[in-house]
């Protein structure tokens, strides 16, 4: 996470931001809110191809080739500092590997989530973990109004509200959620032992050395049919390398404040995805759900107090 991005980013550019102050010199032109736009639908289009990788690699093996051909972009990007990171494991290896767990589990839940339940529910429903944070963390009272919210849109989501919904894929989700919590609040101890984007890196690398058991069981599947191993490249470009080139553009020009309420429209566009692309319904009721975490999201990042990014 971008230390000074707002508490409701969606994945932190755990695996790949880019690096150095200059803007890119092709993405300064445009427009930041159309740049944090095309980051997000990317990062849903990047989910609706993993999906397709499902009945073949598994969720497992899907959510493991990704962080590893993140891990392994990002790798090559920092590949002159490589003894820099080794010392800094060796300085705060509990920290450093509690991080990486954290961004191994908040992906792989995720990804388990959505081969069970439509993208647009998965995303609403783990949004909670970053509302949570945000209003415990402030204790205001619209804050926990702005959960309550969130938690009524979820229990419309549930099969206790009539809506059929895989009760195992919304457990996923939550966790995935948590998952997104605990990134946040580690991101930011993270972020003060360890400079610019080195700790992300290092948490990344050690994301994708805990998904390695999950991939071997895929390696066969990828030796014999390379495209697959093409479509995993394309998941991770598309989850990861471009939307966290768009969202490094657009911080520079954008708000806090602005980012959080353009980065709280994501599940609505999860569910426009997962509609066009893979055939997904949830009905009006599904929809209210969604519609009530993204008020709830903008309710809290509305609120915040914080003074904008200049």
């Amino acid at each position: 996470m971008l230390e000074d991005a707002p508490i409701t980013q969606k994945q932190p550019p755990e695996e790949g931001c880019p690096e150095g102050d200059e803007e890119p010199g092709l993405l300064g032109g445009f427009p930041p809110t159309g740049l944090l736009l095309l980051a997000i639908v990317s990062i849903q289009l990047g989910a609706a191809l993993a999906t397709n990788l499902f009945p073949i690699l598994g969720a497992d093996g899907t959510v493991a080739i990704r962080i590893i051909i993140s891990a392994l972009l990002l790798g090559l990007a920092a590949r002159g500092r490589v003894l820099r990171f080794a010392s800094l494991f060796v300085r705060d290896w509990g920290l450093l590997l509690a991080y990486g767990l954290c961004i191994a589990a908040m992906n792989f839940f995720y990804y388990k989530a959505i081969d069970l339940i439509p993208l647009g529910a998965a995303v609403a429903i783990e949004f909670v973990g970053p509302l949570g944070v945000a209003a415990f963390a402030s204790h205001r009272p619209g804050h926990f109004a702005c959960v309550g919210l969130a938690a009524i849109g979820i229990f419309l989501l549930s099969p206790f509200a009539g809506i059929d919904l895989d009760a195992l894929g919304m457990v996923f989700a939550l966790l995935a959620g948590a998952g997104w919590a605990c990134f946040i609040l580690l991101s930011r101890r993270v972020a003060m032992r360890v400079s610019g984007n080195d700790g992300l890196a290092i948490g990344m690398c050690i994301a994708a050395l805990s998904m390695i058991p999950f991939a071997i069981p895929v390696v066969p599947d990828l030796i014999s049919n390379p495209l697959l191993l093409l479509a995993g490249l394309g998941v991770a470009l598309l989850s990861t390398t471009l939307p966290f080139t768009f969202e490094f553009a657009a911080l520079k020009r954008l708000s806090n404040r602005a980012y959080g309420v353009i980065v709280s429209v994501e599940p609505v566009v999860a569910a426009l995805i997962g509609a066009l692309l893979l055939g997904e319904r949830i009905g009006v009721q599904g929809m209210i759900a969604i519609i009530c975490v993204v008020v709830a999201a903008i309710g809290i990042t509305v609120t915040d107090g914080r003074e904008p990014k200049q």
